[in-house]
Protein backbone atom coordinates (compact mmCIF):
# COMPACT_ATOMS: atom_id res chain seq x y z
CA UNK A 1 0.00 0.00 0.00
CA UNK A 2 3.00 2.31 1.47
CA UNK A 3 4.45 1.95 -2.82
CA UNK A 4 1.23 2.33 -4.15
CA UNK A 5 1.10 5.88 -2.61
CA UNK A 6 4.61 6.75 -3.58
CA UNK A 7 3.96 6.17 -7.21
CA UNK A 8 0.35 8.01 -7.61
CA UNK A 9 2.17 11.22 -5.53
CA UNK A 10 4.99 10.88 -8.11
CA UNK A 11 2.64 10.76 -10.57
CA UNK A 12 0.71 13.40 -9.44
CA UNK A 13 3.85 15.69 -8.68
CA UNK A 14 5.52 14.66 -12.33
CA UNK A 15 1.67 15.61 -13.95
CA UNK A 16 1.81 18.93 -12.31
CA UNK A 17 5.38 19.72 -12.82
CA UNK A 18 4.10 19.09 -17.17
CA UNK A 19 1.10 21.07 -16.90
CA UNK A 20 3.16 24.32 -14.68
CA UNK A 21 5.60 24.02 -17.43
CA UNK A 22 3.41 23.76 -20.28
CA UNK A 23 1.46 26.75 -18.68
CA UNK A 24 4.64 29.00 -18.02
CA UNK A 25 5.19 28.19 -22.16
CA UNK A 26 1.72 30.18 -22.99
CA UNK A 27 1.60 33.41 -23.95
CA UNK A 28 1.69 35.85 -21.59
CA UNK A 29 0.20 39.04 -23.46
CA UNK A 30 -2.95 39.15 -25.36
CA UNK A 31 -3.08 41.37 -28.21
CA UNK A 32 -6.26 44.14 -28.37
CA UNK A 33 -7.55 42.23 -30.83
CA UNK A 34 -8.25 38.99 -28.47
CA UNK A 35 -9.42 41.70 -25.52
CA UNK A 36 -11.63 42.92 -27.94
CA UNK A 37 -13.44 39.70 -28.94
CA UNK A 38 -13.26 38.65 -25.25
CA UNK A 39 -14.77 41.89 -23.72
CA UNK A 40 -16.03 44.55 -26.70
CA UNK A 41 -18.04 42.82 -29.49
CA UNK A 42 -21.10 43.99 -28.04
CA UNK A 43 -19.99 47.78 -28.81
CA UNK A 44 -20.01 47.01 -32.38
CA UNK A 45 -23.63 45.83 -32.86
CA UNK A 46 -25.59 47.73 -35.36
CA UNK A 47 -22.72 49.38 -36.70
CA UNK A 48 -21.33 49.22 -40.34
CA UNK A 49 -17.60 48.20 -39.36
CA UNK A 50 -14.29 48.93 -41.98
CA UNK A 51 -11.34 46.96 -40.89
CA UNK A 52 -7.96 48.24 -41.38
CA UNK A 53 -5.63 45.24 -41.09
CA UNK A 54 -3.00 42.96 -42.16
CA UNK A 55 -1.89 39.35 -42.27
CA UNK A 56 -0.55 39.65 -38.86
CA UNK A 57 -4.62 40.32 -37.50
CA UNK A 58 -5.49 36.14 -36.35
CA UNK A 59 -6.15 34.99 -33.68
CA UNK A 60 -5.85 31.21 -33.12
CA UNK A 61 -4.61 31.05 -36.65
CA UNK A 62 -7.78 32.35 -38.03
CA UNK A 63 -8.04 36.33 -39.56
CA UNK A 64 -10.28 38.71 -38.06
CA UNK A 65 -11.93 39.50 -40.76
CA UNK A 66 -13.08 35.73 -40.55
CA UNK A 67 -13.32 35.76 -36.81
CA UNK A 68 -15.61 39.25 -36.91
CA UNK A 69 -17.80 38.12 -39.77
CA UNK A 70 -18.58 34.83 -38.00
CA UNK A 71 -18.93 36.57 -35.03
CA UNK A 72 -22.29 38.55 -36.37
CA UNK A 73 -20.51 41.81 -37.03
CA UNK A 74 -21.30 43.46 -40.03
CA UNK A 75 -18.30 44.08 -41.73
CA UNK A 76 -18.88 46.33 -44.51
CA UNK A 77 -15.26 47.48 -46.42
CA UNK A 78 -11.68 46.69 -46.02
CA UNK A 79 -8.74 49.18 -46.02
CA UNK A 80 -5.17 48.27 -47.34
CA UNK A 81 -2.08 49.92 -46.02
CA UNK A 82 1.29 49.56 -47.97
CA UNK A 83 1.88 45.32 -48.50
CA UNK A 84 -2.10 45.41 -48.98
CA UNK A 85 -4.87 43.53 -46.57
CA UNK A 86 -3.96 40.25 -46.92
CA UNK A 87 0.06 41.17 -47.37
CA UNK A 88 0.73 40.44 -50.95
CA UNK A 89 2.86 43.21 -52.16
CA UNK A 90 6.46 44.23 -51.37
CA UNK A 91 7.74 47.57 -49.99
CA UNK A 92 6.71 50.41 -51.76
CA UNK A 93 4.40 48.37 -54.43
CA UNK A 94 1.11 50.40 -55.05
CA UNK A 95 -1.93 49.05 -53.51
CA UNK A 96 -4.97 49.05 -55.95
CA UNK A 97 -8.67 49.65 -54.84
CA UNK A 98 -10.72 46.14 -55.71
CA UNK A 99 -12.46 42.94 -54.46
CA UNK A 100 -11.36 40.69 -51.41
CA UNK A 101 -11.04 37.28 -53.23
CA UNK A 102 -12.15 35.69 -49.70
CA UNK A 103 -15.09 37.67 -48.67
CA UNK A 104 -16.09 39.52 -51.36
CA UNK A 105 -15.67 42.60 -49.45
CA UNK A 106 -14.72 45.95 -51.05
CA UNK A 107 -10.72 46.89 -50.31
CA UNK A 108 -9.91 50.55 -50.37
CA UNK A 109 -6.01 51.29 -50.57
CA UNK A 110 -4.36 53.70 -48.57
CA UNK A 111 -1.07 52.90 -50.42
CA UNK A 112 -1.66 54.41 -53.82
CA UNK A 113 -3.47 57.66 -55.38
CA UNK A 114 -4.41 58.26 -51.56
CA UNK A 115 -2.84 57.93 -48.39
CA UNK A 116 -5.90 59.19 -46.91
CA UNK A 117 -9.50 57.76 -46.85
CA UNK A 118 -11.83 59.72 -48.79
CA UNK A 119 -14.81 60.91 -48.08
CA UNK A 120 -16.57 58.09 -50.36
CA UNK A 121 -14.63 55.35 -48.90
CA UNK A 122 -15.71 55.99 -45.67
CA UNK A 123 -19.58 56.20 -46.73
CA UNK A 124 -19.49 52.44 -46.46
CA UNK A 125 -18.39 52.65 -42.77
CA UNK A 126 -19.74 53.55 -39.20
CA UNK A 127 -16.56 52.52 -37.52
CA UNK A 128 -12.87 51.38 -38.51
CA UNK A 129 -11.22 49.04 -36.24
CA UNK A 130 -7.27 49.64 -36.72
CA UNK A 131 -5.05 46.88 -35.88
CA UNK A 132 -1.63 47.13 -37.79
CA UNK A 133 1.73 45.91 -36.36
CA UNK A 134 4.13 48.77 -35.88
CA UNK A 135 7.69 48.18 -35.41
CA UNK A 136 8.87 50.73 -33.06
CA UNK A 137 10.63 52.82 -35.41
CA UNK A 138 9.40 56.11 -36.93
CA UNK A 139 9.76 54.99 -40.92
CA UNK A 140 7.76 51.99 -40.53
CA UNK A 141 4.68 53.40 -42.40
CA UNK A 142 1.67 51.81 -40.45
CA UNK A 143 2.21 54.77 -37.84
CA UNK A 144 1.59 57.31 -40.84
CA UNK A 145 -1.52 55.72 -42.24
CA UNK A 146 -3.01 56.00 -38.85
CA UNK A 147 -2.64 59.53 -38.30
CA UNK A 148 -4.28 59.97 -41.71
CA UNK A 149 -6.84 58.08 -40.76
CA UNK A 150 -7.39 59.53 -38.00
CA UNK A 151 -7.80 62.85 -39.72
CA UNK A 152 -10.08 61.65 -42.20
CA UNK A 153 -12.29 59.96 -39.15
CA UNK A 154 -12.57 63.61 -37.61
CA UNK A 155 -13.16 65.16 -41.05
CA UNK A 156 -16.25 63.08 -41.33
CA UNK A 157 -17.54 61.97 -38.19
CA UNK A 158 -16.23 58.79 -37.61
CA UNK A 159 -15.16 55.64 -34.88
CA UNK A 160 -12.13 54.74 -34.49
CA UNK A 161 -11.03 51.81 -32.44
CA UNK A 162 -6.97 51.05 -32.44
CA UNK A 163 -6.59 47.40 -31.58
CA UNK A 164 -3.31 48.09 -29.47
CA UNK A 165 -0.16 45.70 -29.66
CA UNK A 166 3.54 45.21 -27.66
CA UNK A 167 5.95 47.59 -29.31
CA UNK A 168 8.68 44.34 -30.91
CA UNK A 169 11.30 46.67 -29.47
CA UNK A 170 9.99 46.95 -25.69
CA UNK A 171 8.91 50.04 -24.59
CA UNK A 172 11.40 51.41 -22.59
CA UNK A 173 13.96 51.54 -25.55
CA UNK A 174 14.47 55.04 -26.90
CA UNK A 175 17.08 56.49 -29.52
CA UNK A 176 17.57 58.89 -32.26
CA UNK A 177 17.38 62.55 -33.01
CA UNK A 178 13.57 64.31 -33.72
CA UNK A 179 13.17 64.40 -36.24
CA UNK A 180 13.32 67.93 -38.22
CA UNK A 181 10.14 69.49 -39.60
CA UNK A 182 12.25 69.49 -43.34
CA UNK A 183 12.55 65.81 -43.71
CA UNK A 184 9.07 65.11 -42.79
CA UNK A 185 7.47 62.57 -45.17
CA UNK A 186 5.71 59.33 -44.94
CA UNK A 187 8.62 57.62 -43.82
CA UNK A 188 8.98 60.30 -41.08
CA UNK A 189 5.32 61.27 -39.80
CA UNK A 190 6.13 62.52 -36.32
CA UNK A 191 8.51 64.56 -34.17
CA UNK A 192 9.61 61.65 -32.26
CA UNK A 193 13.05 60.16 -31.82
CA UNK A 194 13.88 57.23 -34.63
CA UNK A 195 12.91 54.58 -32.04
CA UNK A 196 10.33 55.87 -29.73
CA UNK A 197 9.64 52.88 -27.36
CA UNK A 198 5.79 53.02 -27.28
CA UNK A 199 2.70 51.61 -28.94
CA UNK A 200 0.51 52.78 -31.41
CA UNK A 201 -2.32 53.38 -28.63
CA UNK A 202 -0.03 55.62 -26.83
CA UNK A 203 1.35 57.17 -30.10
CA UNK A 204 -1.84 58.16 -31.15
CA UNK A 205 -2.85 59.86 -27.97
CA UNK A 206 0.65 61.86 -28.18
CA UNK A 207 -0.16 62.78 -31.57
CA UNK A 208 -3.45 64.71 -30.64
CA UNK A 209 -2.35 65.51 -27.83
CA UNK A 210 0.41 67.50 -29.39
CA UNK A 211 -1.19 68.59 -32.14
CA UNK A 212 0.55 66.66 -34.75
CA UNK A 213 -2.23 66.11 -36.52
CA UNK A 214 -4.13 68.25 -38.57
CA UNK A 215 -7.51 68.39 -37.27
CA UNK A 216 -10.44 70.25 -36.74
CA UNK A 217 -12.19 68.69 -33.53
CA UNK A 218 -10.62 65.58 -31.84
CA UNK A 219 -11.10 62.07 -33.24
CA UNK A 220 -13.69 59.90 -32.26
CA UNK A 221 -11.23 57.11 -31.19
CA UNK A 222 -11.18 54.44 -28.15
CA UNK A 223 -8.02 52.40 -27.83
CA UNK A 224 -8.08 48.50 -26.73
CA UNK A 225 -5.44 48.18 -24.70
CA UNK A 226 -3.20 44.43 -24.75
CA UNK A 227 -3.28 42.71 -21.63
CA UNK A 228 -0.05 41.46 -19.42
CA UNK A 229 2.29 43.48 -21.84
CA UNK A 230 5.08 45.15 -19.63
CA UNK A 231 7.18 48.34 -21.12
CA UNK A 232 10.48 46.31 -20.48
CA UNK A 233 9.40 43.16 -23.05
CA UNK A 234 10.61 42.70 -26.43
CA UNK A 235 8.79 40.76 -28.50
CA UNK A 236 10.17 37.37 -28.05
CA UNK A 237 9.38 37.71 -23.89
CA UNK A 238 5.54 38.55 -25.03
CA UNK A 239 5.20 34.70 -25.72
CA UNK A 240 3.44 35.54 -28.79
CA UNK A 241 3.73 33.83 -32.29
CA UNK A 242 5.57 35.96 -34.68
CA UNK A 243 3.72 36.81 -37.91
CA UNK A 244 5.68 38.84 -40.86
CA UNK A 245 3.97 41.84 -40.34
CA UNK A 246 5.72 42.72 -43.83
CA UNK A 247 7.24 40.51 -47.11
CA UNK A 248 10.99 41.62 -45.78
CA UNK A 249 10.68 40.62 -42.01
CA UNK A 250 10.08 37.35 -41.60
CA UNK A 251 11.17 37.15 -37.82
CA UNK A 252 12.09 39.38 -35.21
CA UNK A 253 16.24 39.25 -35.56
CA UNK A 254 15.47 40.56 -39.03
CA UNK A 255 12.77 43.81 -37.49
CA UNK A 256 15.40 43.63 -34.58
CA UNK A 257 18.39 44.70 -37.33
CA UNK A 258 16.11 46.48 -39.73
CA UNK A 259 16.08 48.99 -36.84
CA UNK A 260 19.28 50.08 -37.37
CA UNK A 261 19.92 48.49 -41.40
CA UNK A 262 17.25 50.38 -42.72
CA UNK A 263 19.39 52.58 -43.40
CA UNK A 264 21.12 50.94 -46.27
CA UNK A 265 17.95 51.74 -48.23
CA UNK A 266 19.32 55.49 -48.40
CA UNK A 267 22.84 53.89 -50.09
CA UNK A 268 23.80 52.32 -53.39
CA UNK A 269 24.80 49.64 -51.45
CA UNK A 270 21.82 46.37 -50.69
CA UNK A 271 20.34 46.33 -47.69
CA UNK A 272 20.00 42.42 -48.80
CA UNK A 273 16.63 43.12 -50.11
CA UNK A 274 16.06 40.48 -52.84
CA UNK A 275 17.49 37.77 -50.90
CA UNK A 276 16.24 35.59 -47.79
CA UNK A 277 17.85 37.67 -45.14
CA UNK A 278 16.82 41.16 -45.54
CA UNK A 279 18.14 43.87 -43.22
CA UNK A 280 20.31 41.17 -41.28
CA UNK A 281 22.97 41.20 -44.84
CA UNK A 282 24.56 44.44 -46.29
CA UNK A 283 27.08 44.60 -49.16
CA UNK A 284 28.20 45.76 -52.62
CA UNK A 285 29.82 44.89 -55.76
CA UNK A 286 32.46 47.07 -54.85
CA UNK A 287 32.93 46.32 -50.63
CA UNK A 288 36.50 45.80 -50.10
CA UNK A 289 37.18 44.41 -46.36
CA UNK A 290 38.89 41.66 -44.58
CA UNK A 291 36.75 39.63 -41.73
CA UNK A 292 39.23 41.06 -38.72
CA UNK A 293 38.54 44.23 -39.83
CA UNK A 294 34.75 44.09 -38.06
CA UNK A 295 36.19 42.66 -35.14
CA UNK A 296 35.75 46.27 -32.57
CA UNK A 297 32.06 46.27 -34.07
CA UNK A 298 31.44 42.76 -32.75
CA UNK A 299 32.81 43.08 -29.67
CA UNK A 300 31.16 46.67 -29.02
CA UNK A 301 27.69 45.73 -30.42
CA UNK A 302 27.44 42.20 -29.10
CA UNK A 303 26.78 40.87 -32.40
CA UNK A 304 28.20 38.16 -35.20
CA UNK A 305 29.00 39.38 -38.51
CA UNK A 306 30.24 36.94 -40.97
CA UNK A 307 31.37 37.43 -44.27
CA UNK A 308 29.12 36.50 -47.05
CA UNK A 309 28.43 36.68 -51.01
CA UNK A 310 25.01 37.09 -52.66
CA UNK A 311 23.39 38.17 -55.55
CA UNK A 312 19.84 39.87 -55.00
CA UNK A 313 16.79 38.53 -57.17
CA UNK A 314 13.68 39.14 -58.21
CA UNK A 315 11.22 38.26 -55.51
CA UNK A 316 7.70 38.71 -56.40
CA UNK A 317 5.53 39.61 -53.52
CA UNK A 318 8.77 40.83 -51.64
CA UNK A 319 11.58 42.37 -53.98
CA UNK A 320 10.62 43.17 -57.03
CA UNK A 321 13.83 44.77 -59.40
CA UNK A 322 15.60 44.93 -56.00
CA UNK A 323 18.58 47.09 -55.69
CA UNK A 324 21.93 45.61 -57.34
CA UNK A 325 19.78 42.55 -58.54
CA UNK A 326 21.66 40.21 -60.52
CA UNK A 327 24.96 41.55 -59.25
CA UNK A 328 27.34 39.63 -57.11
CA UNK A 329 27.69 41.30 -53.57
CA UNK A 330 30.26 40.79 -51.10
CA UNK A 331 29.50 41.81 -47.75
CA UNK A 332 27.95 40.09 -44.31
CA UNK A 333 25.53 38.81 -42.54
CA UNK A 334 24.66 39.57 -39.08
CA UNK A 335 23.36 37.73 -35.96
CA UNK A 336 22.64 37.84 -32.26
CA UNK A 337 24.33 34.69 -30.74
CA UNK A 338 24.19 36.59 -27.15
CA UNK A 339 20.78 37.54 -27.64
CA UNK A 340 19.38 40.91 -27.62
CA UNK A 341 19.53 42.80 -24.53
CA UNK A 342 23.37 44.07 -25.47
CA UNK A 343 22.57 45.20 -28.35
CA UNK A 344 21.53 48.74 -30.02
CA UNK A 345 20.92 48.35 -33.08
CA UNK A 346 20.56 51.75 -34.19
CA UNK A 347 24.18 52.02 -33.11
CA UNK A 348 24.78 49.10 -34.74
CA UNK A 349 23.07 50.36 -38.07
CA UNK A 350 25.35 53.79 -37.88
CA UNK A 351 28.65 51.71 -37.45
CA UNK A 352 28.31 49.98 -40.09
CA UNK A 353 26.94 52.84 -42.43
CA UNK A 354 30.60 54.73 -41.49
CA UNK A 355 32.14 51.66 -41.79
CA UNK A 356 30.91 50.61 -45.36
CA UNK A 357 31.46 54.15 -46.22
CA UNK A 358 35.07 53.93 -45.47
CA UNK A 359 35.51 50.24 -47.26
CA UNK A 360 33.60 50.70 -50.34
CA UNK A 361 34.95 51.86 -53.49
CA UNK A 362 31.96 53.80 -55.02
CA UNK A 363 29.97 55.00 -51.66
CA UNK A 364 26.97 57.24 -52.07
CA UNK A 365 24.80 57.96 -49.17
CA UNK A 366 21.17 59.53 -50.79
CA UNK A 367 19.04 62.11 -49.63
CA UNK A 368 16.47 59.29 -48.81
CA UNK A 369 18.91 58.59 -45.44
CA UNK A 370 17.85 62.08 -44.41
CA UNK A 371 14.43 60.69 -44.50
CA UNK A 372 14.74 58.02 -42.80
CA UNK A 373 16.33 59.42 -39.68
CA UNK A 374 14.87 62.79 -39.45
CA UNK A 375 18.78 64.87 -40.06
CA UNK A 376 21.25 65.76 -42.58
CA UNK A 377 22.75 62.22 -42.05
CA UNK A 378 23.71 62.79 -45.66
CA UNK A 379 26.11 65.64 -44.84
CA UNK A 380 27.22 64.05 -42.28
CA UNK A 381 28.55 60.99 -43.49
CA UNK A 382 29.97 62.30 -46.70
CA UNK A 383 32.01 64.96 -44.53
CA UNK A 384 33.37 62.18 -42.34
CA UNK A 385 31.89 64.25 -39.32
CA UNK A 386 31.56 63.10 -35.74
CA UNK A 387 27.41 61.93 -35.28
CA UNK A 388 25.82 64.22 -33.25
CA UNK A 389 24.65 62.92 -29.43
CA UNK A 390 20.78 62.26 -29.32
CA UNK A 391 20.73 62.18 -25.29
CA UNK A 392 19.24 65.35 -24.68
CA UNK A 393 16.49 65.22 -27.28
CA UNK A 394 15.44 61.27 -26.23
CA UNK A 395 15.39 62.70 -22.83
CA UNK A 396 13.33 65.59 -23.40
CA UNK A 397 10.91 63.06 -25.34
CA UNK A 398 10.67 60.89 -22.46
CA UNK A 399 10.13 63.42 -20.47
CA UNK A 400 6.81 64.27 -22.69
CA UNK A 401 5.32 61.09 -23.64
CA UNK A 402 5.24 60.03 -20.34
CA UNK A 403 1.52 61.54 -19.98
CA UNK A 404 0.58 59.57 -22.79
CA UNK A 405 1.74 55.62 -21.51
CA UNK A 406 -0.58 53.56 -21.20
CA UNK A 407 1.31 50.66 -19.88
Amino acid sequence: MRNHLLFILTVFILFTGCNLQYAEEQPKVKLGIEVLLEDHLQGLEGKRVGLLMNPTSRVNGVHMVDTLMNSGVNVTALFAAEHGFRGQSGAGEVIEDGIDQETGLPVFSLYGSSKKPTAEMLEYVDVILFDLPDMGVRFYTYSATMGLVMEALAENDKELWILDRPNPLGGEYVAGWILQEEYKSFVGFYPTPVIYGMTMGELAQMAVGEGWLELEQIPNYRIIKTAGWQRDMIWPETGLEWIAPSPNLPTFEHAFAYAGTVIFEGTNLSEGRGTENPFLMIGSPDLNFSGSELDSIQEKHSVRIDSVTFEPRSIPGKALSPKLEGELCYGFHLSFPEGYSKTDPLKLGLALLEFNRDHTDDFEIKPFANNLFGIDLKTIIENKAGLPSWEDEVASFKKKRADYLLY
